[in-house]
């Protein structure tokens, strides 16, 4: 339940809730325009009126399935007579209602749904109902405004992170290019020969630099990684059979490694919402 608000209309202090997207207005605080000393017999004289009770049992027949309709159809047959007495809290008891709230503690008091505090207001000054429309409106306007305003710092830094992990992906998934030392160096198998192009060490180095790590350096690899490195074999069985030495073939490989990976991490950045 969200945090109480205020609006003031005409020099009296209306507390609002909100529930479940819905609002409430102490309709307690609403009676104070008229007496501020009786509210309570203030709302149960609106609560035996049979247009009020209609306005009750409709509401909830509308928004509550859990309303119970033949409750409601006793008292709309009673409502209007002398002997008719109706409270917030007999009502609610009785038909399951949710439109209206009794609550306690330092705010408490009784509550409505804003469709029935305004028709609440209504019957006790349509002069009171446009200002307490007035200012309702003026408080989800700035209540709007400050959403927007979190929703584009929340976005705004959002893609701040966004591009800080970008970089950051650039910075650690596209390949080195290849040293001359590594050039130079024989390489056992073919396999190693391709993890130096994309990775830039051997499975050895990997397992000596991750003892805690199960698995090999492949396991690890992100998705994009794992397409270059099937790209990456197919191009080197062609050099192979090109007849190309290893230490040319590492450099060409090492390039097709960086090219291929700018190329996919751009394309996927280029897919992310905005």
């Amino acid at each position: 339940m969200a945090k109480n608000k205020k609006i003031e209309v005409q020099g009296f202090e209306i507390v609002v809730y909100e529930d479940n997207q819905n609002d409430y207005i102490s309709i307690t605080d609403l009676a104070r325009h008229r007496d501020a000393q009786h509210t309570d017999s203030i709302i149960q004289n609106w609560m035996r009126n049979r247009n009020t009770i209609e306005l009750l049992g409709f509401w909830e027949t509308i928004y509550n399935p859990n309303f119970k309709p033949l409750e409601f159809e006793g008292f709309r047959k009673q409502a209007g007579l002398n002997s008719f007495v109706m409270t917030p809290k007999k009502w609610i008891e009785s038909t399951n209602a949710v439109g209206i709230v009794s609550k306690s503690g330092r705010y408490g008091g009784t509550f409505a749904h804003k469709d029935i505090a305004l028709e609440f207001a209504s019957w006790i000054s349509i002069e009171f109902k446009l200002y307490v429309i007035k200012e309702f409106q003026r408080l989800k306007e700035e209540e709007n405004y400050r959403l927007k305003l979190e929703w584009n710092l929340q976005r705004t830094l959002a893609k701040v992170n966004y591009q800080i992990h970008t970089d950051a992906i650039k910075e650690n998934l596209i390949p080195q290019e290849i040293t001359k030392q590594q050039a130079t160096f024989v390489y056992a198998n073919e396999a190693d020969l391709l993890n130096v192009a994309l990775f830039g060490i051997t499975a050895k180095e990997w397992r000596d630099n991750n003892p805690d790590k199960t698995g090999n350096i492949r396991d690890y690899a992100t998705l994009e990684q794992l397409v270059v490195l099937s790209n990456m074999e197919s191009v080197n069985a062609l050099l192979i059979r090109q007849g190309l030495p290893q230490s040319e073939r590492l450099l060409h490989l090492n390039k097709v490694a960086i090219t291929q990976m700018k190329s996919l991490l751009a394309s996927n950045a280029m897919k992310k919402p905005k």
